[in-house]
């Protein structure tokens, strides 16, 4: 009897089940970082050996999350290795640019490959009226190689985290080029670099220039500093489960998946509790990645920055998923020439940017709608901002007026949202002009400090609403199969949009308040949290951190305890894990 429980228990421990894929949200997996975590700290100064040992724990870690795609892992750590080495060790420009670039087309090919076969096929059979189907060669090649059908051929199944540790690779590889970096001295120290598994799925991108210098220095951890890794932990686990879970089960999902049932209010709604959900999301995995990885010694870069915080879409872009605006403003919006060009130039620029930017979030052209309605937003403020107060007056009364007439004329829900946009742009942007025309200027008079935080307020609270609307486009196309993106994503827009503008009754809003209630006070508490001052923040942060260890302890309990009553029958997994 013991011999075959020992069996069941290694056959469960070292085999894959896609319905149970090792999340941080699941007990299993803190089982797991806590042997990870006894033997690190018994090898935690013997750099190599614990660099290699993380380098497995990694592949294995990656081997419970995506099954056999962790081979692809391992392909990729090969060839991002091999290539950086043999650019390192090159003299001839020529040669190193060769190499360069074949590591950057090998990194797009495997990435284009698993994640837009769907997106380029439907587009090339629109494009030339053909029935060209997605085959899974990979799958084929596979099964003949083995000499039976294993593999299912007819569909790509997307690997977990593949757009986070390609982009990683492309950017060692191009830093080693420009010899920003040298190449990392044996594969496993470079594989640990590359697959460390607590940002491996969902990032933040780590830079080798920012994470290859510490796998290189002895253990140390403060006594402050295990505070604070331990606050990121609970934070993020409170964020993700509280949250981001609670929201998504009980609300958001719901309004999504069938629109047309609810209210225009509910619909307007659930596009500004889905902004808090994917942030609370998203962040909150960053949040753990990032207590782990202090843990073991190693820090990652900041990927947030209350981002709702944003008073202008383009610094929205410099709070929000910091690592991939940033390496997307480095590796690609740079290289097109930046802003060097031209005010024309600097637009397509950035246009390109954020579309393409759009397209590696999923491969549907709501993506990229997505993508572009941000590219856009950025644009026109960046002409806003230098416009005089009678210019911005004209001009928005112009585009009401312009919706107005389109209204009238064609009666679309998308118009009768613009008159609403416009109208209230309007009214803040006169009111504004008026009080400056009256008042003076603000700055030396007494209630100068009152009046920007009222200007700001109100920047803050139209960005937040223009990034909620562009999350429509986004939020339709995630969740599903990659197959099905093109077909349900758009109607699901649509609907969004033809309920939003349609006619609302306003008698049954405080009846819709009070049946959601739970969610919108869950609502409003977590924005009020996320516009907190950031003193405040880290003063709580830090007083937490040097906390006695036995109150922290009763801390940690409550804190599960909590989380335990707000766990869903149903894991969600990350939202990000699909890109």
């Amino acid at each position: 009897m013991l011999l075959q429980n020992l069996k069941i228990f290694f056959e469960t421990l070292f085999s894959f089940d896609s319905k149970y894929p090792l999340l941080f949200t699941r007990f299993g997996f803190w089982a797991f970082f806590a042997i990870v975590f006894a033997v690190f700290s018994l090898l935690r100064n013997r750099i190599l050996l614990r660099n290699a040992y993380l380098f497995f724990v990694s592949l294995f870690f990656y081997y419970k999350t995506s099954g056999f795609f962790v081979l692809m892992l391992i392909i990729t750590v090969l060839y991002g290795y091999f290539i950086a080495r043999r650019i390192d060790r090159l003299k001839s420009r020529g040669w190193r640019k060769f190499y360069m670039i074949l590591g950057v087309v090998l990194n797009l090919s495997v990435l284009i490959y698993f994640k837009y076969a769907y997106f380029f096929t439907d587009l090339y059979n629109s494009l030339f009226h053909s029935n060209v189907e997605v085959v899974n060669y990979l799958a084929k090649w596979t099964d003949g190689f083995i000499g039976r059908e294993y593999f299912d051929c007819s569909k790509i199944l997307l690997p977990v985290g593949i757009s986070f540790f390609t982009f990683q690779n492309i950017s060692y590889i191009v830093d080693v080029y420009k010899n920003r970096i040298h190449h990392v001295g044996n594969i496993f120290d470079f594989g640990f670099y590359l697959t460390f598994f607590p940002q491996l799925v969902s990032g933040p991108i780590v830079r080798a220039e920012q994470f290859i210098p510490q796998i290189h220095k002895k253990y140390f951890l403060s006594r402050k500093q295990f505070g604070i890794a331990v606050f990121w932990i609970l934070n993020g686990l409170l964020k993700k489960i509280i949250l981001s879970d609670y929201l998504a089960v009980n609300f958001v999902n719901r309004v999504f998946a069938n629109p047309l049932l609810f209210t225009g209010f509910e619909n307007l709604m659930s596009l500004f509790v889905y902004s808090l959900q994917v942030y609370a999301d998203f962040s909150g995995y960053t949040d753990m990645a990032t207590g782990m990885a202090m843990l073991m010694g190693f820090y990652l870069p900041k990927n947030f920055d209350s981002p709702y915080k944003s008073t202008n879409p383009g610094e929205f872009w410099k709070r929000w998923h910091i690592s991939l605006s940033s390496w997307l403003k480095d590796y690609l919006y740079i290289p097109l020439g930046g802003n060097r060009k031209g005010n024309v130039r600097t637009g397509i620029n950035l246009m390109i940017t954020m579309l393409l930017g759009g397209l590696w979030h999923g491969a549907s052209w709501n993506f990229v709608i997505w993508g572009g309605l941000n590219g856009i937003g950025i644009l026109i403020y960046k002409r806003w901002r230098f416009m005089t107060d009678g210019i911005k007056t004209m001009a928005t009364l112009l585009l009401f007026a312009i919706m107005l007439v389109l209204n009238y004329l064609y009666d679309l829900p998308l118009f009768k949202i613009g008159i609403v946009w416009l109208g209230v742009i309007f009214a803040g942007t006169m009111t504004g002009a008026i009080y400056r025309v009256f008042a003076g200027d603000v700055h030396s008079s007494g209630t100068g400090k009152v009046t920007l935080w009222i200007s700001k307020s109100w920047n803050v609270f139209l960005t937040f609403i223009f990034i909620s609307f562009t999350r429509l486009f986004f939020r339709s196309s995630s969740n599903l199969n990659p197959a099905e993106e093109s077909i349900y994503a758009w109607r699901t827009a649509k609907e969004m949009v033809s309920m939003i503008g349609g006619q609302w009754h306003f008698d049954q809003i405080l009846q819709i308040l009070y049946a959601h209630r739970f969610v919108f006070t869950l609502f409003v508490l977590g924005m009020i949290i996320h516009w907190l001052p950031e003193r405040w923040k880290r003063w709580y942060r830090l007083n937490f951190a040097m906390m006695p260890m036995w109150v922290m302890v009763l801390a940690v309990v409550l804190a599960v305890f909590v989380l335990y009553q707000f766990i869903t029958a149903e894991v969600q997994p990350f939202i990000y894990f699909q890109f």
